[in-house]
C-alpha cells in the first residue's frame, strides 16, 4: 500500500515545480536520518562495557552524556553551516545535517562513579566499569 501511495505520488508530481517535487518525495521516501542515528560499537568484557559512537563535525563543547536508572544518554549538537559558495549559487548538492540529537542505550551493574569519556578525531569513546556484584533489578516472587 506503501509502495502504491509513493507510486502514485511520484506520477502526481511528475512535470511539476522541481522543488515541490523534490520536496515531497523526499518526505514519502523518508528522510535521511543518517547523523541521527549515532552509528555505534558496543563491546562488553568481564570488567566493563565500552561505547564508541561516531559523532563527526561535533565539537567536544556540544556532546553530553548522562547515566541514570541504568541508562546510558548521549546527546550531541552540530550548529548549523554556513556555505559561501550557497551565497553565490555554486552549491550543487548540501547532504550534511545539523541539529541535536540524542540516543539512549541500557546497562546493568555499572559503577557510575567510575564511567569515563574521551572524545578524539570524531569518535565519542564511554567506559562504563561494572560493579562487583551484580544488582539485580527484579525479585522474584515465591507462589504460596
Amino acid at each position: 500500500m506503501a509502495n502504491e501511495l509513493n507510486n502514485r505520488f511520484n506520477e502526481l508530481m511528475k512535470g511539476g515545480d522541481d522543488f515541490f517535487s523534490n520536496l515531497g518525495r523526499s518526505f514519502f521516501n523518508g528522510f535521511d536520518d543518517s547523523f541521527k542515528e549515532m552509528k555505534t560499537d558496543i563491546s562488553e568484557s568481564d570488567t566493563a562495557y565500552t561505547v564508541a559512537v561516531d559523532l563527526p563535525g561535533v565539537d567536544k563543547k556540544d556532546i553530553d552524556i548522562d547515566f541514570k536508572d541504568n541508562a546510558l544518554t548521549i546527546s550531541a549538537k552540530r550548529d548549523s553551516f554556513s556555505d559561501e559558495s550557497d551565497a553565490k549559487g555554486n552549491l550543487l548538492s548540501s547532504e550534511r545535517s545539523y541539529g541535536r540529537f540524542t540516543r539512549q542505550y541500557q546497562f546493568p551493574n555499572v559503577d557510575k562513579d567510575k564511567i569515563s569519556a574521551k572524545y578524539e578525531a570524531g569518535v565519542l569513546t564511554v567506559t562504563l566499569p561494572k560493579t562487583a556484584e551484580e544488582i539485580s533489578n527484579s525479585h522474584k516472587i515465591e507462589i504460596e
